[in-house]
């Protein structure tokens, strides 16, 4: 196996090199937009031709939300033209590929947790690009695999977890959204199911969810958070419209994690206890 992941430095990138540790059979090309631009086609055609790569793991993406509403272009660039670019090099060479996705592809007024087959309404930038990526993907690829996350953090990168250590040791009091719902994703544990689905002996192709087990909002994650780092501050529940942001979040972006589950036999952590894993590896660096 030859492995190429695009997008390395980023959260789950940096993850997957971590766990790729533990398999010193597979070769790996680690990428980002320094060394490879997956929007630009030939260069992407030119760099997989000579590589012989059996497997593309797509960590690459535009994820400033807000960011997303001033700069669909950039965001679409990186969303969905590189996403479809990855397609057709996949399918043009024979390369089994995983591409990552969002829970933002859903409008968030569900209320129990999403299956892969609910259908989808995103409300912003960010959430259309990221299913217009999907559906470039499968109009290359159908063979492909995409997987759709939430509320992802790691020790690698910024993410709410930091944020809100940091926060929560400069002041006294904070106030954290408690009407928004869904489940963090330790991208360590997303890693480590990534690498399970490309060494099984099965390929199955489709759009399957990941997160860990549980569910929260924002406010209780906050609250986890600052009792496992052992952190003293007053963190006060508010409603969204008390925090008014520009661009719309899902209310409840819960993911049914069923299928992933059964297909590849994975087994899937608890919130609670990846988030202590996470804050261990912090406290250690």
């Amino acid at each position: 196996m030859k492995l190429l992941i695009t997008g390395a430095n980023g959260q789950l990138g940096n993850e997957m090199r971590v766990a790729l540790t533990q398999h010193p059979d597979i070769e790996v090309i680690y990428t980002d937009v320094d060394t490879l631009d997956i929007t630009d086609l030939a260069q992407l055609d030119a760099f997989v031709a000579t590589k012989n790569v059996s497997h593309i793991v797509n960590c690459a993406a535009y994820t400033a939300v807000d960011k997303a509403e001033d700069d669909e272009a950039t965001a679409t660039k990186v969303n969905v033209d590189a996403v479809r670019n990855l397609g057709a090099v996949a399918i043009k060479y024979g390369i089994k590929l995983v591409h990552i996705s969002t829970d933002y592809v859903f409008d968030g007024k569900s209320f129990k947790p999403y299956t892969e087959d609910v259908a989808v309404c995103p409300t912003n930038v960010y959430g259309r690009t990221k299913l217009a990526g999907e559906e470039a993907l499968f109009e290359q690829c159908k063979d492909a695999i995409i997987i759709r996350t939430s509320w992802l953090y790691s020790s690698f990168g910024n993410n709410f977890v930091k944020t809100m250590l940091r926060l929560g040791r400069e002041r006294d009091e904070l106030n954290v959204i408690f009407d928004q719902v869904g489940t963090p994703t330790y991208a360590a544990d997303l890693a480590q199911t990534i690498l399970t689905i490309i060494t099984d002996r099965e390929w199955v192709s489709g759009i399957y969810h990941f997160s860990n087990e549980g569910v929260c909002s924002w406010y209780d994650f906050t609250i986890m958070i600052h009792k496992l780092a052992g952190i003293q501050c007053k963190v006060n529940p508010i409603e969204s419209s008390a925090y008014p942001v520009r661009t719309p979040r899902p209310h409840y972006s819960v993911l049914n994690k069923t299928k992933i589950k059964a297909t590849f036999n994975v087994e899937i952590p608890y919130w609670i206890d990846s988030l202590q894993r996470c804050l261990t590896i912090l406290e250690n660096k």
